[in-house]
């Protein structure tokens, strides 16, 4: 198996399909991030040169979605043609669009899983344990291509859905994007409201009361910003919709307050308390299915299943 790019998902991908007796390469951008990737185990043999990947049966696009919209040559024409080949791009129809044309065995896909880290030294075990990986198939997807892929999930222990593009990413909109922008939104308030009295305690007191509260609500407000844009870039037309309906909400909550009206908020928290869990609920504990991922290539070239 390839993965080209060895940061958060890609390098939580490495360790833990090593873990299942998989031989994994992993294809970087610089000899530096070569040499730490290779140091920290994420592959069992990374490299510069996109030659890596021939005689890779999948190959993992793990990288940022300006370079998955514009990718090298280089890396296109290395890329097996009877590889399946698939992605990890918080936004779907402008990839599916791009690779559709590129490559014939591609599979739009989105494990929905991070952190706030960036980089080689971010990834981590277990980090799709439980989180959906969300695959976007078209008519025209190959439908072996798409179970290993599913295969490919099922292995790290993630929840394996398929749903159109455009709904995908709209959905991703509402619960992804948004909030890293309302988020980003909080912590400017946060910091200038309190500037705004320099003089004062102001400043220094919202910082040191910031405690949970904040911490959770501003978490991925202060993660990568190239990603925080890059997302905004590519789903632009569905972020906006979501933002316009994220400020009629604020505005209606703001107009409960002018008006004194306690009774029609609590009723809007109420509300708010009863639909979170919908959303929100721990995710299940799911174990790879050997039987579910036949397809899957083990390291030394056996085509057993991943056990475990």
């Amino acid at each position: 198996m390839g993965i080209v790019g060895l940061g958060l998902i890609g390098g939580s991908l490495g360790l833990d399909l090593q873990r299942q007796g998989l031989e994994v390469r992993g294809l970087v951008h610089r000899q530096v991030t070569a040499e730490r990737a290779q140091a920290r185990g994420l592959a069992q043999r990374v490299s510069t040169d996109p030659q890596l990947l021939g005689g890779c049966r999948l190959v993992v696009l793990a990288l940022p979605l300006d370079r998955l919209l514009e990718p090298d040559p280089a890396l296109v024409a290395a890329l097996p043609a009877q590889a399946v080949v698939t992605d990890v791009g918080s936004v779907k129809r402008p990839v599916l669009e791009r690779w559709q044309a590129l490559h014939p065995r591609f599979v739009a896909s989105h494990p929905m899983a991070g952190t706030a880290q960036a980089g080689v030294e971010a990834g981590v075990p277990q980090l799709f344990q439980g989180r959906p990986w969300v695959a976007t198939p078209t008519a025209d997807t190959d439908p072996a291509a798409l179970r290993q892929v599913a295969a490919l999930a099922a292995a790290v222990g993630a929840q394996w859905l398929c749903c159109g593009a455009a709904d995908h990413d709209q959905a991703v909109a509402l619960i992804s994007h948004l909030p890293v922008l309302v988020s980003a939104a909080l912590i400017h308030t946060a910091h200038r409201q309190a500037a705004a009295d320099p003089a004062g305690q102001l400043p220094a007191l919202v910082r040191q009361l910031a405690s949970s509260g904040f911490a959770d609500t501003s978490r991925v407000g202060g993660g990568n910003p190239e990603l925080g844009t890059l997302m905004a870039r590519c789903n632009r037309d569905a972020l906006r919709q979501a933002l316009a309906g994220y400020r009629r909400s604020l505005e209606a909550l703001e107009n409960e307050l002018e008006r004194s009206d306690w009774s029609a908020l609590q009723q809007a928290l109420a509300e708010s308390q009863h639909l979170r869990p919908q959303f929100v609920l721990p995710a299940q504990e799911i174990r790879p299915d050997p039987a579910s991922a036949p397809d899957l290539p083990a390291a030394g070239g056996s085509t057993s299943g991943p056990t475990g």
